[in-house]
């Protein structure tokens, strides 16, 4: 039987990729036409718009990106790297673009979001560590605001069949809060596991468990403080709030009452269905669970559909274009920052980056030559964020 290589995956994948989109498409097409009463009654709404509220609730989407800003800060300052808020409010919004444009984006935008905390200072293990931690928060404090909104929805006598999903988040959450509470028998347990490798493999003592003691050492250093864990948790709070309350600020806009004993449980849902790897940003799967849940909790469909279309052009089309923006800016100051360091290398005789002539590293430095190993790196990540941090 032939192996099916990269490049035959990658001619077959083109055009499944063309006549998948336009079968979703035709799907979209579809549920929309079954829904124009629903649609058309949103429309009525949507023609009165009051804009101050359309204000505020930007306002409020802004402030979503303003708590990922101070808690990406806050874990990057437990490792000693000190960044601009402006600049860590344009990767939020570069990486929110990526997750959103791309199917598992989250993947992607999680890359993209460890390259530039490397540029900012951080090493490979503090950027790693960051993105996950990050994450980590933000899953746990949903996972809370959605037992909170559990509690509130049940007051009605109706919570919507989400119990068990919700309690399933929590029980999730509580186990990532146990195993980083007792991360150093894990980290022995991993240690020890390496070392049996070691000898299995028969591979000389320190090969394998050697670099991952460092890692862990590592990992030890940069692990916040109580407090800088609360100030990471009261910002990524703050940031599903805020974009919950941009929420409750597009049914006042179009003039519908909020559904407020079921809204913190029905936007809860809805994030969860985000991360669903369905499609891109959670399109059509946010707007329907959200739509749903709002009308079994009270909403009218017409002006619940009209509330959730709005939210979801503020919150999802509007900053697509800004972090493209975002992007851009942040490319192109890190190109002026390594044209800039060339030309001072050129100028004073010396590589602008180490072992000139060879392959040019993951990293645009601008250290001297002399400089190898962790000094080097820590030195280039620097030259280059210095250089960055001129632009945005």
């Amino acid at each position: 039987m032939p192996r099916l290589t990269k490049k035959d995956f990658l001619r077959f994948w083109k055009p499944f990729r063309i006549v998948a989109g336009f079968a979703l498409l035709g799907v979209a097409i579809w549920v929309l036409t079954g829904k124009s009463s629903e649609l058309a009654g949103a429309g009525a709404f949507l023609s009165q718009i009051r804009w101050e509220w359309i204000v505020l609730a930007s306002v409020a989407e802004f402030g979503s990106y303003l708590g990922i800003t101070f808690m990406e800060r806050t874990l990057l300052g437990a490792g000693d790297v000190r960044a601009r808020l402006s600049r860590l409010t344009a990767i939020a919004f570069s990486g929110s673009a990526i997750q959103s444009a791309l199917p598992v984006g989250a993947a992607f935008a999680g890359v993209y979001e460890f390259r530039q905390f490397q540029l900012l200072g951080a090493d490979e293990v503090l950027a790693g560590w960051v993105v996950i931690a990050v994450g980590a928060v933000a899953f746990a404090t949903l996972a809370a605001l959605a037992g909170v909104g559990l509690a509130l929805a049940a007051t009605l006598g109706s919570t919507f069949d989400l119990v068990y999903a919700i309690v399933g988040v929590l029980f999730i959450a509580l186990l990532a809060v146990l195993t980083w509470a007792n991360r150093s028998t894990g980290y022995r347990l991993a240690l020890r596991a390496t070392a049996t490798l070691e000898k299995a493999l028969k591979r000389s003592p320190g090969q394998l468990s050697g670099p991952l003691g460092k890692g862990v050492q590592r990992m030890r250093s940069v692990a916040p403080t109580r407090f800088e864990w609360a100030q990471a948790v009261l910002a990524g709070t703050c940031s599903w709030l805020s974009d919950c309350s941009c929420l409750a600020f597009a049914f006042i806009a179009v003039g519908a009452g909020v559904p407020w004993a079921g809204l913190l449980l029905a936007y809860c849902g809805g994030q969860l269905a985000v991360n669903l790897p369905i499609t891109p940003g959670g399109l059509g799967v946010v707007e329907g669970s959200l739509t749903v849940a709002l009308v079994a909790f009270g909403g009218g469909e017409a002006p619940t559909v009209a509330a959730v279309l709005l939210y979801r052009l503020i919150s999802f089309w509007v900053p697509l274009p800004i972090g493209g923006a975002c992007y851009l800016g942040l490319f192109r100051a890190r190109r002026k920052a390594v044209r800039r360091s060339e030309q001072e290398g050129e100028a004073t005789g010396r590589a602008p980056w180490p072992g000139a002539g060879r392959a040019r590293p993951a990293l645009d430095p601008a250290a001297p030559p002399a400089l190898d190993g962790a000094a080097g790196h820590a030195e280039q990540t620097k030259a280059v964020a210095e250089g960055t941090e001129g632009g945005i």
